[in-house]
Parts: structure tokens; sequence; C-alpha cells
């Protein structure tokens, strides 16, 4: 699965600690996430939608493979 998860990020300007805070999981889970090496369950990519502003659509992408 692929995301935007680092570019919707940035653009709010959030480290990954303050957008891992706010969602209430660890800095190396969004670094996981980030890296296409982690799939995050439905609750922890719909608060990371509301927190980032964006549509899960916009954030998440599955890929030919999934």
């Amino acid at each position: 699965m692929k995301n935007n998860i680092r570019i919707n990020r940035l653009i709010k300007d959030y480290s990954q600690e303050q957008l891992a805070n706010i969602v209430g999981v660890s800095r190396q889970t969004i670094n996981a996430l980030e890296a296409a090496k982690y799939v995050p369950s439905t609750v922890l990519a719909l608060k990371i939608s509301r927190v980032l502003g964006k549509p899960i659509e916009e954030l998440f992408e599955l890929e030919d493979k999934d």
C-alpha cells in the first residue's frame, strides 16, 4: 500500500513525533507507515486522515500487488 502521509505531514508542519502523539502511536509507527513497511488499522488511518485534513483516499492507495 502506498501512502502520502509524509508529504501531508510536512505540509501541516508536523514532525513524526508530533503526529504520533496526536494520533496516539509511537514515532516509530509513523516512520514505518511512511516507509510503507506497516499497514495501519482502519482506526489509525481514520485518525491520521482527520488530523491531516485529507480524505483517506488521498492518503492511502492500493498497489496492484495488494
